[in-house]
């Protein structure tokens, strides 16, 4: 079962999630700027690694430019919290064990994994404008390389 995907033009499903100190960040709070809502499958991980490092090497460049940055895993706080600190993050990441929200993004399903077919976190970017509508929905994207795309289709 693939939930739906978002396409531009929809409103981004308000989310309230813990992030790695257990602070609720919601979608809500950050209206009236752009931004940048990445889903990905795990904290630790190299691709997963690569993207959030990716994210916040650019995180000022991308600030400066009217964008945050939410970074969504099913992973509890405290392992974020790991995952901060091992690897230096600046990147704002909450936590969605229940996966209600990856799923309201069309971020959760059925996904191709080494010839598989899985069921799990589509790596997946929406970018949301400031009254709260979807510009961009990026689904399946790769790890590597990601982050200078969205920056060169935005126009940064």
């Amino acid at each position: 079962m693939t939930s739906e995907r978002l396409q531009p033009g929809d409103t981004a499903p308000d989310f309230a999630l813990p992030d790695a100190d257990g602070t609720e960040i919601s979608l809500a709070a950050h209206k009236g700027r752009k931004v940048i809502v990445y889903f990905y499958p795990a904290a630790l991980t190299p691709g997963c690694t690569k993207q959030a490092c990716d994210f916040t090497d650019n995180l000022e460049l991308l600030a400066g430019a009217g964008y945050d940055v939410i970074g969504v895993s099913p992973d509890k706080p405290e392992k974020l919290a790991k995952f901060r600190e091992k690897e230096d993050l600046k990147v704002t990441l909450v936590g969605d064990p229940s996966k209600e929200v990856l799923t309201a993004y069309g971020a959760f399903g059925e996904k191709k994994l080494y010839g598989k077919t899985v069921t799990g976190v589509i790596r997946s970017t929406i970018v949301v404008d400031e009254e709260g509508k979807v510009e961009r929905a990026l689904y399946n994207v790769k790890a590597t390389g990601h982050v200078a795309k969205i920056i060169k289709d935005l126009g940064i």
